[in-house]
């Protein structure tokens, strides 16, 4: 093992502070008042705001509905709640949103870029239904990914695996898996998902609760000239808007290729190693590495980040340094097509 855990910051560095509570004043209860002279410096600490990035988008669901348009979010959660009021539905029905299409196309998910110019069709849970799998092989050859908002589903099914011979009663691309023998998954993320079903014993037979994204009815879904007719153009169509887990959103320039080809490999390295896809993190892992001489380094970095929770083992992170020294040698291919 090349690396070691990092200390975290020690919590006594705020604690007691009247200048880590703004809002006291430097006045805590059972503690006597501040001095004026410290009392001013806390009177003009700024006050910290999320900056919700001035755009909107138009909007559909996806099985067919009248045109919205939702602004003022600043993350995936945001952007979610903002789709179910402008069509009076509950957050919990949204399964997940495919960008420019209103096909379950696991190739134009909404992740942690939106051009400016994107339209958001929000996919609604359909029937539910028990899928029944014995667990023949050691893979179960699935890929999870997860809509940023509580619900993991299915991204990939491999071609001659364990879900793909299912014989009756099938899985999906884009179906959401619900629970596993009882146990619900909503709420988890995609990698707690691949690692419970990673760790099913081979031999054994379980029990997944899908629910599938409603596919029926796109009659009320016009031409896109008609329903974009009226969008008023942000920019160039390079520009988008970055939506993170950890952080408000921001407007910046769409990636270059390097990047777009970087987080591609690292996304197929995600896939290889932990049964997820994820663009969000894939870019997190890229801008992580920025700056770093070498692999040392890099894995500091990563542990002292919140990606330390997904407990990268050193081959993995040598695997990701590798992609990373491959991009910025130029070595590295742009993807065919774009994946958001």
């Amino acid at each position: 093992m090349f690396r070691g855990k990092t200390k975290k910051k020690d919590d006594h560095l705020t604690n007691g502070d009247p200048l880590a509570h703004p809002k006291t004043n430097g006045s805590l209860k059972g503690t006597p008042p501040a001095s004026p002279a410290l009392k001013q410096r806390v009177d003009k600490a700024p006050t910290v705001e999320v900056q919700r990035p001035k755009v909107s988008f138009h909007c559909q669901l996806a099985h067919g509905s009248p045109t919205g348009i939702i602004s003022g979010f600043s993350n995936v959660k945001e952007l979610y709640q903002k789709i179910a009021e402008c069509y009076e539905i509950s957050q919990a029905e949204i399964l997940f949103c495919t960008l420019n299409t209103h096909k379950v196309d696991m190739n134009h998910l909404l992740g942690g870029q939106i051009a400016l110019t994107d339209f958001i069709f929000a996919h609604k849970k359909g029937h539910k239904r028990q899928v029944e799998v014995e667990k023949w092989d050691d893979a179960l050859g699935l890929t999870i990914t997860d809509n940023g908002a509580g619900y993991a589903f299915i991204k990939r099914i491999k071609e001659g695996s364990v879900v793909d011979r299912l014989q009756e009663n099938r899985l999906h691309v884009g179906d959401h898996i619900e629970s596993i023998d009882g146990k619900s998954l909503v709420n988890c993320r995609h990698y707690e998902v691949a690692k419970m079903l990673k760790e099913i014993p081979k031999g054994t037979t379980f029990t997944m609760t899908i629910v599938e994204p409603l596919r029926a009815g796109f009659a009320n879904i016009g031409p896109k000239s008609e329903t974009r007719g009226s969008k008023k153009n942000y920019g160039t169509g390079r520009e988008t808007l970055r939506l993170r887990s950890n952080a408000p959103a921001s407007i910046e320039q769409a990636p270059d290729d390097v990047v777009q080809a970087a987080v591609s490999k690292i996304n197929n390295l995600l896939e290889n190693f932990l049964g997820i896809n994820d663009t969000e993190l894939a870019t997190q892992i890229w801008e992580l590495a920025q700056g770093k001489a070498n692999t040392m380094e890099f894995a500091e970095a990563i542990d002292n980040s919140d990606l330390e929770a997904f407990g990268f083992t050193d081959d993995f992170i040598i695997e990701l340094w590798g992609v990373v020294s491959d991009a910025k040698s130029g070595r590295l291919r742009p993807p065919s097509s774009g994946h958001h």
